[in-house]
């Protein structure tokens, strides 16, 4: 066995196909210094191995599938696809040279390249397969619509008639698979049959002819075993089929030139050997046993092999029974497939390649070391196993066996897929290391160490399920978290699959009043929110509506949504206030969003969760992870104001006690006091005080009686106008529905901090604006000693005036003709108390106790002004 590395010695590049050469077409044959090439296109190259130079390239019509060499008349047969056999001299060329390489498949030396003459076809026949020679014979093969045929010529002579002597021969083989593709084109098959010539000891054959053309002499004993008696006494070369059905047949040729008037008999003609149901890929012939070196030479094959697409390889040999009696001997092996090219050389070695690897088997003793007694037990046998060893050469299309290697030593000729020639040099002298012979102690520890293995490896398997298992139920989230933002992205109006409302109500925690938010999340979508979705609610408190300049706080609430499927509701309860300090900021905008975490779905399924470390996943998890972290959808946003804020004690039933306005922590000293307050005295708080000595405030908004019908027309029937505008502006508040049951158009209620707040809604006639006449309008008025309440109320009614008037616009035709010059008298009055309010606060920054008083009493009387216009809304 070649135990050393292979020495490999590249020759030449031919260009192949974008994916590389395919095996089964391409062909090598060597002969002395030459090498007859084809890569399974329309030309075969002739190669000078010891000058190194392309010398020739002979261009045919079709694709070439099949070659081989008449050594002793110079002639190349050459069978190609669809067109029949070419019998092409190599002496003189059949034409001149080419110059012009526009249509050269390869465009390499287009000197070279001799375009092949169209009377060099011998045999013009379409169905033809396979082919060998034999002296002054050749047999072929054709593809009919049911069955193969064989047939057999007289050799054609180059020359003046170069054509064949005639058929001599013919039978019909086994069924066969018709040839696919539209008649007239058929499909070029896959797999091509395979023929060779096994001859018996004593046939008159040059040497170098018969390797050439495939053909082995067999030993007497196997060629009778195989072929019968009549073969072995009429002495006739048999011709060995492996056809792509794996069915392998034999025919003895004597018996078929006989049958030249007529054609055999199948059944008497042909014999199936063996049947390695797969596609047979070579037929050859080995020497097993061990002979001296002067003997070898005229010592005969003893063994037949055959070799399957898919590995599975037929050995033959013929031994002795346990009677004595002379029988073969057959084995089936298995080899590592799928099987591209076979060759034999004249030993007991067998190369076979495979797309990642040449290999070699020695069918002498199997490939591995035995000791002294197994030695003996197979002597004269088939090894039990083949054990075959790798040469590290991969992807070799078409391989042969030089004849030319020096003793000891084995040269390969073989072409890659990549359209490289290389030669391999072996040395056979050396032997592979193979292991050792164990004892029971070594055996028992190989044991443990491969129950060890399984366990490994059986865990691995597990963890490697259970990372399949979460990378599939994060493409799950995935996906539905694609469908979930699909379908809220795309519901910009209408109702929307995913929503959350915000409603508000006062509750008693903790001694005291609190204002709560309740966030109904509601999922009327089709898909589930599971690992990965949070809902998160920001609640944004500012004073800005009073103060441009104050700063804004917010405070953010993550609650994981977990299993919310579809028709599902979830509901969130929150506090608003009042803060630490006891004063509720208004107004409050709660905002509802919600977020897919990208990296802890993508992450957690990216990342091992168990001991093993994944090296892969380590190298490709930065990359894989997204850059963005989550996906933000939002679901809507509330503003809480000072309407919905306000609670009517009046209203309560007289069963239930009305709740108790909202008061900061109180100082122990100012509760000491009022316990001694006598009853029936007024309390003296600074909201107590303020109420008796100071006038209220008050702020008013007019709004078009017409605008207002068009607005509240729908569930508002049968109402006053009045008592319909007040129900719309509370219609967030709790007590809406006892607005509603006594028909008020004024109510006094509690702002959160225990100020009264009064809101009045009546009809008015504006006089001065129209030319037409007078206009009628609403007037909303609200009253309070607190400015900052009065600021907060007069804020949220101006806001839900501003979304009536936006939704109206469109609806709405053109405004009545109005005095011109009354507005812009307005707006100029306007313009001036602005400029006022301006000058007296830089006043204010500058002056002292005493005299500030004077300025913030008129900078009080102006803000009224501003608070009360003149204008209305149309």
């Amino acid at each position: 066995m070649a135990g050393a590395a292979p020495r490999v010695h590249y020759l030449a590049d031919f260009c192949c196909p974008l994916g590389g050469l395919a095996a089964g077409k391409p062909r090598v044959l060597c002969h002395e210094a030459e090498v007859f090439l084809s890569t399974g296109g329309e030309l075969v190259y002739v190669y000078d191995q010891q000058g190194g130079l392309l010398t020739a390239a002979y261009k045919f019509p079709a694709q070439v599938w099949h070659l081989e060499l008449l050594a002793p008349r110079r002639a190349l047969l050459v069978l190609c696809a669809r067109r029949g056999l070419y019998c092409v001299p190599l002496d003189r060329p059949s034409r001149s040279a080419s110059q012009d390489n526009g249509d050269d498949e390869d465009g390499e030396l287009p000197s070279l390249v001799i375009p092949v003459d169209p009377d060099t076809c011998v045999l013009p026949d379409t169905t033809l397969c396979a082919f060998t020679v034999l002296n002054e014979v050749f047999v072929t093969l054709a593809q009919g619509p049911t069955q193969w045929k064989m047939q057999l010529f007289e050799c054609p002579f180059p020359g003046e008639d170069p054509h064949p002597g005639g058929q001599i021969g013919e039978v019909q083989l086994s069924v066969c698979t018709p040839p696919g593709g539209v008649p007239g084109k058929p499909e070029v098959p896959r797999f091509l049959p395979v023929l060779c010539c096994a001859l018996p000891p004593g046939s008159q054959v040059p040497h170098g002819h018969l390797w050439g053309s495939g053909g082995f002499m067999l030993e007497e004993a196997l060629f009778g075993l195989l072929f019968g008696a009549d073969a072995t006494l009429l002495e006739s070369p048999v011709i060995l089929c492996g056809l792509p059905d794996g069915q392998l047949c034999c025919v003895v040729l004597k018996a078929l030139v006989t049958s030249k008037s007529a054609p055999g008999d199948p059944k008497a003609l042909v014999k199936i050997l063996h049947h390695l149901e797969e596609p047979v890929i070579f037929i050859g012939a080995l020497r097993t046993k061990h002979w001296a070196a002067e003997e070898v030479e005229n010592v005969h094959s003893d063994c037949l092999v055959a070799l399957g697409h898919h590995g599975r390889t037929l050995a033959i040999k013929a031994s002795w029974d346990e009677s004595g009696n002379l029988v073969p001997e057959l084995r089936e092996y298995s080899l590592p497939g799928p099987v591209l090219c076979a060759a034999c050389g004249g030993g007991s070695r067998m190369y076979h390649s495979t797309p990642s690897d040449l290999c070699v088997v020695d069918l002498a003793h199997g490939g591995t070391p035995m000791d002294p007694e197994e030695l003996d037990r197979h002597s004269g046998g088939l090894p039990p196993l083949l054990f075959p060893t790798s040469l590290s050469i991969c992807s070799v299309v078409t391989l042969s066996v030089s004849p030319r290697a020096p003793e000891g030593s084995a040269e390969l000729l073989a072409l890659s897929a990549k359209g490289r020639l290389m030669t391999c040099s072996l040395d056979l002298n050396s032997e592979v290391p193979g292991p050792a012979k164990m004892t029971r102690a070594d055996a028992g520890q190989r044991i443990k160490e491969l129950l060890s293995g399984i366990g490994n490896v059986s865990e691995r398997v597990s963890f490697l399920k259970k990372a399949v298992d979460q990378r599939n139920k994060a493409l799950t989230s995935l996906n539905e978290a694609m469908n979930v933002s699909c379908a809220l992205l795309s519901s910009r109006e209408g109702p929307r699959p995913v929503s959350c409302t915000t409603t508000t109500a006062w509750s008693r925690l903790e001694l005291q009043d609190v204002l709560m938010a309740t966030c109904l999340l509601e999922n009327s979508s089709g898909f589930s929110l599971d690992q990965g979705w949070t809902l998160c609610i920001q609640v944004l408190s500012s004073t800005s509506a009073l103060d441009l300049d104050s700063a804004s706080s917010a405070i953010t609430y993550t609650m994981p949504v977990d299993q919310l499927n579809p028709g599902s509701r979830r509901e969130v309860i929150l506090p608003l206030g009042p803060g630490e300090n006891g004063v509720l900021d208004l107004p409050v905008t709660v905002s509802c969003t919600l977020f897919y975490n990208l990296r802890e779905v993508v992450g957690g399924a990216l990342t091992p969760s168990d001991s093993f470390e994944d090296t892969f996943l380590d190298e490709c998890l930065p990359t894989v992870l997204p850059e963005q972290e989550s996906v933000c959808l939002p679901l809507g946003r509330h503003t809480v104001d000072m309407l919905q804020c306000l609670r009517f004690p009046g209203l309560a039933s007289p069963h239930t006690q009305a709740p108790c306005p909202l008061s900061a922590t109180t100082d122990p000293v100012d509760t000491f006091l009022e316990m001694l307050r006598e009853p029936g005295s007024e309390p003296a708080g600074p909201a107590s005080l303020r109420a008796r000595y100071l006038p209220p405030s008050a702020a008013s908004i007019r709004v078009s009686t017409e605008l207002l019908r068009a607005a509240l027309e729908e569930g508002h029937s049968g109402v006053s106008l009045c008592s319909a505008t007040l129900q719309w502006l509370l219609a967030e508040n709790a007590a809406v529905d006892m607005v509603r049951a006594r028909a008020l158009s004024s109510i006094q209620g509690v702002a959160p901090d225990g100020t009264d707040i009064h809101l009045i809604v009546r009809e008015v006639a504006m006089t001065d604006l129209c030319l037409a006449g007078p206009l009628q309008a609403v007037e909303i008025q609200v009253e309070s000693s607190s400015l900052a309440d009065i600021c907060r109320a007069h804020h949220a009614i101006i806001g839900r005036m501003q979304m009536m008037v936006m939704a109206q616009a469109a609806q709405r035709s053109s405004p009545p003709d109005l005095r011109v010059q009354y507005l812009r008298q307005i707006h100029a009055n306007h313009e001036m108390l602005l400029r006022e309010v301006q000058t007296l606060r830089d006043r204010l920054c500058t002056e002292d106790e005493a005299s500030s008083s004077a300025t913030a009493q008129r900078l009080l009387q102006v803000y009224r002004q501003l608070r009360s216009p003149s204008l209305v809304l149309l």
